[in-house]
């Protein structure tokens, strides 16, 4: 049966608006039918919902889009190996989310509808036992991984510093879910803030949030010696190609960590395109990470960092917020340009630098950034 991506996303937008109780729906569907997969999640599932939504949302948005598509899927299935998903799992959740669709899009629903969605359901499906079997033959569904350095940087803000027991290959930009002891089956995503490194180490910049499980251990009661789980790296966002034009980079707060990746990963190239990092906070001493980036910058003259305050009028640098910040200088209309941070600034900053000229193939946005 061929994909139809015009039912399904058709009938997909009647049930976005919502999105919460479909989301509840579904998983009350799924654990009356199949009770054992329920100790397979999180006590709490209001993220874990959110989540669901999110990455279907994606999934119904690019069916006419394979290789994106795909790609998505891939990095899905092999994700999804830490929770313990095994293929006959999929059988359950396409009929509880077939349940969810013909239920809250009743008032459109046909055959056609329903057939467009199993078309495409076990097409995802596919794609995503594929990736997980081809995986589980080369990579492990986890890696344990040693805090070796603790630095809390701000009272909210800390720079953890991890060992991997496993080489755990990721590129520039990529993130990891982290588990921490204290609360199993709970996941959450941190970008990884440097460049691959001989010895495999890697760090996060974490910020502890209200409410924030993971964020909260990580930063407060996270200490050295500790061990946290980590899976498999994620995300599409990578450094530029050979030869590139120069680079942009605007970065919010703990969304700075991709993008001193990304810099790293230019500057261990070897090429000398010019970078501009704009780097916005707050405060001047949420600028957790200043001095570090000013060391790169007095050993590369090719990167600029600038910082920019907004709430602090006594601050001696630039003022203002990132989005209007970008606007003040030259045209970055023939840079490639990578924007990270919370989700307002991002969709901002984006907007922005569009409207500007700068072509959206050449804007790289972290999708998943910090989700404490």
């Amino acid at each position: 049966m061929s994909l139809n991506p015009r039912l399904v996303k058709e009938s997909f937008s009647v049930i976005e608006p919502v999105a919460g109780k479909a989301a509840a729906y579904f998983y009350g569907r799924l654990f009356a039918e199949s009770p054992h997969l329920r100790s397979m999640f999180p006590p709490g599932m209001d993220t874990q919902r959110d989540r669901l939504f999110g990455a279907l949302t994606r999934i119904v948005w690019s069916l006419d889009s394979p290789d994106s598509m795909a790609s998505f899927l891939g990095q899905l299935g092999r994700d999804h190996r830490k929770y313990g998903v095994v293929a006959e799992h999929y059988g359950a959740i396409g009929r509880a989310l077939l349940a969810t669709v013909r239920t809250f899009a009743a008032d459109i629903w046909t055959s056609e509808i329903e057939a467009a969605w199993v078309a495409a359901y076990n097409a995802a499906a596919e794609l995503m036992i594929e990736a997980a079997e081809a995986d589980a033959g080369a990579s492990p569904a986890w890696w344990v991984a040693e805090v070796i350095d603790h630095e809390r940087r701000t009272p909210d803000i800390a720079v953890v510093t991890l060992q991997p027991s496993q080489r755990l290959p990721y590129t520039a930009g990529q993130y990891v879910t982290v588990q921490v002891p204290r609360w199993p089956r709970v996941w959450r995503a941190f970008s990884i803030a440097n460049a691959p490194r001989p010895d495999n180490t890697l760090r996060l910049h974490v910020r502890s949030v209200p409410g924030g499980w993971v964020s909260t251990t990580l930063t407060r009661d996270t200490r050295i010696g500790d061990a946290i789980t980590l899976g498999p790296p994620m995300g599409t966002m990578a450094a530029p190609e050979p030869g590139c034009r120069d680079v942009l980079c605007v970065a919010g707060g703990t969304g700075l960590a991709p993008l001193k990746a990304i810099v790293e990963q230019i500057i261990a190239s070897g090429r000398r395109p010019n970078i501009h990092l704009l780097y916005g906070a707050r405060t001047a001493e949420e600028l957790y990470d200043l001095p570090d980036l000013l060391r790169m910058e007095s050993a590369f003259p090719w990167l600029r960092v600038v910082p920019v305050v907004s709430g602090d009028p006594d601050h001696e640098g630039m003022h203002g917020h990132l989005p209007e910040v970008t606007q003040r200088f030259h045209s970055w209309a023939e840079h490639e340009v990578y924007v990270c941070g919370p989700a307002a600034m991002v969709t901002e900053t984006v907007r922005r630098l569009q409207d500007d000229g700068v072509p959206p193939a050449r804007v790289h946005r972290d999708v998943v950034h910090d989700e404490r």
